[in-house]
């Protein structure tokens, strides 16, 4: 039942053929212990799908960072739609 929320097991899964972007603050908590960007980035190129995985320097998991970001996420989802 868990594998229908890992990131790492849907990236298998899915039929979506676009370019995945995902932003994670270096300073982040929950980095190496739960998040694991690795994990997520090997299932990528196990399942040959394109992501673009930007390290953020100095930043954690607030809101700031989410707001820092949320602009970069819109139009990438604007240009992944529109292909």
């Amino acid at each position: 039942e868990w594998a229908k929320w890992d990131a790492c097991e849907l990236v298998e899964s899915s039929h979506f053929e676009g370019t995945v972007l995902v932003d994670q603050g270096e300073a982040d908590d929950f980095l190496a212990r739960e998040l694991r960007c690795e994990l997520l980035q090997a299932a990528f190129v196990a399942a040959g799908k394109p992501l673009i995985l930007r390290m953020q320097s100095g930043y954690d998991h607030s809101y700031y960072f989410i707001a820092t970001f949320m602009g970069d996420h819109m139009a990438h989802h604007r240009a992944e739609l529109a292909r």
